[in-house]
């Protein structure tokens, strides 16, 4: 069974309600009608119709009460909440749905500032970041074919920390969605030493938070992307490395090069 059609199963087993608030994008259109015919989830499909006045009235004072002190005003929240982005996200906040998506006709930035503004942050993790799901066809490395990147659409230039937590959220994702064992690689363009440089001290700083911050992952860094990811190479450029070259969590020291490595296709998603 191929990686979209388990993740597919595992969301009909659930049967979670998903709001979609792009309503006249035809792409989402279509996606909702696929959804809702195989069963892989519950849809609210939010048209103008769907919104109520009044809830729309409390979601802006609740809003408006929330983030008051950072000094914006109620006409620029009634401004956010002209369109349906932030009306789903404090939906989806409510508990009245159990998720969201967006990004089809609302950038990346636009999708991630109503998710963070109405949905908060995880106190655990700190940041918000993305994870890739790609599938690469009659591949032997990685998962079978399988990977996880990230972060390939949040943060441009990520500190040690971040890095860190990067990882953290990818690796969970990995165990979550894909019930996968996650084995990361901190990238680079060196592996261990071979070349110098500030983006390689700080993945070494990342990687000695992460050992705290979760000592129970397998990682390694800092790796070249062969090394991690071919058992061959990895037994030549670093034969001592715990995962062996057989990394299926991939994590890039910044966005310029998560984003030249990412290739949209009908087999990846975005999380």
């Amino acid at each position: 069974m191929d990686t979209i059609t388990k993740i597919r199963r595992q969301a009909m087993s659930r049967s979670k309600t998903i709001i979609l608030p792009e309503h006249d994008d035809k792409r989402v259109i279509e996606a909702a009608r696929i959804i809702e015919k195989e069963g892989i989830a519950k849809v609210l499909f939010l048209t103008p119709d769907k919104i109520d006045p009044k809830e729309k009235e409390r979601y802006i004072e609740e809003f408006y009460q929330i983030h008051q002190a950072r000094d914006v005003d109620i006409d620029t929240v009634r401004k956010l909440f002209s369109e349906s982005l932030y009306y789903a996200a404090m939906m989806t906040r409510e508990g009245k749905v159990d998720g969201m998506v967006a990004g089809a006709s609302h950038t990346t930035p636009d999708v991630a500032r109503a998710s963070i503004r109405c949905l908060g942050i995880d106190e655990r993790i700190t940041i918000v970041s993305s994870c890739f799901i790609m599938v690469v066809p009659n591949c032997p490395y990685g998962e079978d074919g399988v990977f996880i990147f990230a972060d390939c659409g949040i943060i441009p230039d990520p500190n040690a920390r971040q890095l860190a937590c990067i990882a953290v959220s990818a690796a969970e994702l990995a165990k979550k969605v894909l019930n996968l064992t996650p084995r990361i690689a901190m990238l680079s363009y060196s592996t261990k030493g071979s070349a110098k440089g500030k983006s390689i001290d700080k993945i070494a700083e990342a990687l000695g938070l992460l050992k705290e911050m979760a000592p129970d992952l397998l990682v390694d860094g800092e790796l070249q992307v062969d090394a991690a990811i071919v058992p061959e190479v990895a037994k030549i450029k670093y034969p001592n490395s715990p995962i062996g070259g057989k990394a299926n969590v991939l994590i890039f020291p910044e966005l310029n090069s998560a984003n030249i490595t990412f290739i949209p296709s009908p087999s990846s998603a975005t999380f």
